[in-house]
């Protein structure tokens, strides 16, 4: 991972925890019902989690109880506006977000010598079954400060209001429980430290809950798609909701999808796109074997890119040069289908979200599709970065190289 830490782009917008701020952070812990860290620093995302932390709980959903329950922590403003690296819901930044445009002041504030616990509830104590996934609609967003802050004000405030009474002025007892109150919790006198619940509607979604779930509801029917094999077999003995249920590698999802509007593939217009070029050249990079020049030397140069699709068998030519082969033979015949020419995978790689889609949709659905297909790698890094983390590992290291110059140039 050196050389995306050196490109900045393995979870480089984290922020740096230490000192007193771990000790915060392992109140908030406490608070949300979990061991504290023996961490000395780490470093954590907009809604608090972090790899570190995580490494050392060897749980990556260390701030979860259960998939119904997950929580997040602020211990900095910083946080404000930074990516989730790991969300256990596609909408979570979008949450973090609504709560910094509407408490963004008052975190400011609490957070100079407090943090705030997060607690993200949308009604649901526990899962039971895959399709209780679908019980899914608003999220009560509430707040808890660490060391009962708020509490501690409402007793400084009594203080006060006692200190003012007739001639409690002069009483010493007062004077020394002022102080140490002060001592403790500074001058909590003027501070707002009242977050009221927020409230977030969903609609379609990707979870982590049950291994890996996507609920499209905002079309002409609800569908849902499982990434666990085990899951979607046990979804579909479901008889009671009326909904569409597939298995992520179910090439009917793909038909289903189009059916409904959510995507769409023109060939003859991806094929002039870079999102295709990146594609075709991941393909030839898995059809190379052993080469004589390293693999970002060949996909950078037209010259020997040309020269390795001409080295390789007649099969996996055909299966990297499939889409313009079958587009030029189209332009002779219709006779020719899509299915016996293009590998059924690149196809898929090849869809896009439908145009008529809004941003927010697109974006699930570049992220469903990428699920589907992994052979644009821009886009897996966009998308899943989980997955595009796992895969980096397995790739020659030239390759690697050929990757990070393809993501900074589009940043």
């Amino acid at each position: 991972m050196d050389k995306l830490k050196q490109a900045n782009l393995y979870r480089s917008e984290l922020i740096p925890v230490s000192g007193k701020l771990v000790e915060r952070y392992n109140k908030c812990l406490k608070t949300l019902g979990f061991k504290e860290t023996k961490l000395k620093s780490f470093s954590v995302d907009g809604v608090g989690w972090s790899p570190e932390v995580a490494e050392e709980r060897k749980d990556v959903h260390y701030l979860n109880h259960g998939d119904a329950n997950p929580h997040g922590i602020i211990i900095s403003p910083l946080q404000k506006g930074k990516p989730v690296y790991l969300p256990f819901h596609s909408f979570d930044r979008e949450m973090m977000q609504h709560v910094f445009r509407t408490h963004g002041r008052k975190i400011n504030d609490i957070t100079r010598d407090s943090a705030i616990c997060i607690d993200f509830d949308q009604d649901i104590d526990v899962f039971y079954e895959p399709l209780d996934i679908l019980k899914y609609d608003d999220v009560s967003i509430t707040f808890r400060l660490i060391d009962n802050l708020e509490e501690k004000q409402k007793e400084q405030l009594r203080l006060v209001d006692k200190f003012r009474r007739e001639h409690n002025f002069i009483d010493e007892t007062i004077h020394k429980e002022l102080l140490d109150s002060a001592k403790a919790h500074g001058d909590l006198r003027d501070r707002d430290l009242s977050l009221h619940p927020l409230h977030f509607s969903t609609g379609s979604f990707y979870t982590r809950a049950f291994d890996g779930v996507y609920l499209l509801r905002d079309f002409i029917k609800p569908i849902v798609v499982f990434e666990s094999k085990d899951v979607y077999k046990e979804a579909i003995k479901d008889t009671v909701h009326d909904v569409l249920i597939y298995h992520i590698e179910q090439p009917e999802l793909v038909d289903k999808l189009k059916d409904h509007i959510i995507i769409e593939c023109d060939l003859e217009y991806i094929v002039k796109t870079p999102n295709y070029n990146r594609i075709k050249k991941f393909e030839l990079y898995q059809s190379l074997k052993e080469t004589e020049h390293p693999i970002k030397e060949i996909l950078d140069s037209k010259s020997l890119l040309k020269s390795y699709l001409n080295k390789i068998d007649i099969k996996a030519r055909k299966q990297v040069m499939g889409v313009e082969l079958y587009l030029d033979k189209l332009e002779r015949s219709n006779a020719y289908k899509i299915e016996d020419m293009v590998d059924q995978s690149m196809y898929f790689a090849l869809h896009q979200p439908h145009s008529s889609l809004s941003a927010e949709h697109r974006d699930l659905i570049h992220k469903l599709l990428i699920n589907i297909a992994p052979k644009d790698v821009l886009f897996l890094y966009w998308y899943d970065k989980e997955q595009f983390y796992k895969s980096y590992e397995t790739w020659d290291d030239s390759f690697r190289d050929w990757v990070i110059d393809t993501i900074s140039n589009n940043i």
